[in-house]
């Protein structure tokens, strides 16, 4: 994925700006946790009849971009195409909803139907053929205190010839089938792996899994980072539980408007500390007033392993800290922390490269928060080096961002792929389209700069992205390009 090009970056706009201008245009609106609530411009009265107050307020706009999702149409767009489609409004002209390309379009229709077609082959897993083999699949992807009438209620089917588990994505709009993610176990030595699959590709899986279980009126919801997590949390404690189409990697700005009728959400993501600092990033998207947070430890594992040991789930989520610290601490509010940090000291120390030991054993692992710089002649490899660097990274759902100012970003592309499917593609195009596939799963984006740069735009355009894709690794090469050859005396 490309980022807004430096030429025509989509102009940023400040939640004053969007109160003033829904003001000057007489637009009722509610202040949310993330998003401004207003009447939808696409639905309802047309023409130049001002938006009426009694309208149920289905449009959501991003308090941070500026960009809004209608849920009750699934329109979307950037904060131009509001004002644009306001403008139409005004002029008796029906609002069009921004159209995505035809491309993208076949793509997800063809999706779908690729969904539909497996959905239809898929099995609920409580009506294989025999008692023995329900048995022996729950038990392979640990889910055997998981009831059938839990599997039931959130629609999960089995994939007898994929040996996969079948989780549906509805539309929140009409409850059609949108898109399907599968997940099938791995077993090497002596660990056990879920690698999962969906339909549509990863980028554009967007589904807030069990939404269409949430009712008006619930008000408390715990999120968790995957599907079985979601059911373990509703048959444990009866609480409305959703799950993230990415797990802890992200959290993608356009599932927050249907987190916006939730006072209290509680965020239970996983069983290590990536998981918890995750938590604590989502919590600053989604208000930190209204969240709380579950702090991962031998007694409080995941929600299906939680399930499995027989724990009290309910008095684990009691136990939940509050996201929102004062500026002042005490120790007794820190202590749980740093009991976590001295129990996990092997995470604490980041997330290790799995090409490279002699790297872990002088940097520890990647950690958030710090900067390292590598310094060496022009030609004594940096570029080839840090994208294998960055690579072995991404290929472990750390998100990252490319920043390339010395070379172009195809170069650097072909590089990365190169080393990502470690053979020569030139001499084995037929095998080309394979690993670009996967390659285009990774959670990778590129900067789309070139040469010598002004810094403020850099620097936006890294906290758009980091907004945006959850962003917890920025690579610059180089610095020297950055900053241009002209001030180099200086210190900048």
């Amino acid at each position: 994925d490309v980022l807004p090009s430096p030429d025509g970056p989509a102009p940023s706009v400040s939640i004053t700006e969007i109160r003033q201008y829904l003001r000057a245009q007489d637009i009722p609106f509610h202040d949310g946790y993330s998003c401004l609530h207003t009447p939808s411009l696409f639905t309802g009265d047309r023409g130049d009849q001002p938006l009426s107050a009694n309208a149920p307020f289905t449009l959501f706009i991003d308090k941070t971009t500026g960009s809004f999702l209608c849920t009750a149409t699934l329109a979307e767009g950037t904060w131009q195409d509001f004002q644009a489609n306001v403008e139409l409004r005004y002029r008796g002209i029906t609002p069009i909803p921004p159209a995505s390309s035809e491309e993208m379009e076949e793509e997800m229709r063809q999706a779908r139907e690729d969904a539909r077609c497996i959905w239809e082959r898929a099995l609920p897993l409580w009506e294989l053929l025999d008692e023995k083999e329900t048995k022996e699949t729950k038990a392979l992807f640990g889910i055997s205190m998981v009831t059938d009438a839990t599997l039931k209620r959130f629609g999960v089917r089995y994939l007898r010839a994929a040996r996969s588990l079948v989780f549906p994505w509805f539309s929140p709009q009409d409850a059609t089938l949108k898109g399907l993610k599968l997940v099938r176990v791995e077993k090497k030595g002596g660990t056990i792996t879920y690698v999962e699959e969906t339909l549509p590709r990863f980028d554009s899986y967007r589904n807030l899994f069990g939404l269409p279980l949430i009712g008006r009126r619930d008000t408390e919801l715990v999120l968790t980072g995957w599907e079985l997590d979601a059911l373990a949390l509703h048959q444990a404690a009866g609480v409305a539980s959703l799950a993230l189409p990415r797990g802890a990697s992200c959290l993608p700005p356009t599932l927050l408007p249907y987190l916006e009728q939730f006072k209290r959400i509680t965020l239970w993501l996983g069983e290590d500390l990536r998981s918890w600092e995750a938590a604590k990033l989502f919590a600053r998207k989604l208000s930190l007033k209204r969240c709380s947070l579950v702090r991962p430890g031998n007694l409080q594992p995941r929600p299906l392993e939680a399930l499995n040991q027989g724990l009290n789930v309910t008095k684990i989520l009691r136990s939940a800290l509050l996201a929102s610290h004062k500026s002042i601490v005490s120790f007794r509010q820190l202590r749980e922390e740093v009991f976590g940090e001295l129990v996990n000291t092997e995470q604490v120390s980041g997330v290790k490269w799995a090409r490279f030991p002699e790297l872990n054993k002088l940097l520890k692992g990647h950690r958030r928060g710090e900067l390292t710089i590598f310094t060496g002649p022009t030609g004594s490899g940096k570029t080839t080096f840090i994208s294998e660097y960055a690579l072995d990274l991404c290929m472990q759902g750390v998100c990252t961002l490319w920043g390339s100012f010395e070379i172009n970003n195809v170069r650097l592309a072909k590089i990365m792929l190169t080393q990502f499917a470690g053979r020569r593609l030139e001499d084995q195009l037929e095998l080309y389209d394979e690993w670009a596939d996967r390659f285009e799963e990774l959670p990778l984006y590129f900067m789309t700069f070139h040469g010598q740069q002004n810094i403020k735009t850099v620097i936006d355009t890294m906290q758009h992205a980091v907004y945006m894709y959850d962003i917890t690794h920025v690579v610059v090469d180089n610095l020297q390009f950055m900053m241009g050859h002209e001030h180099l005396s200086v210190d900048r």
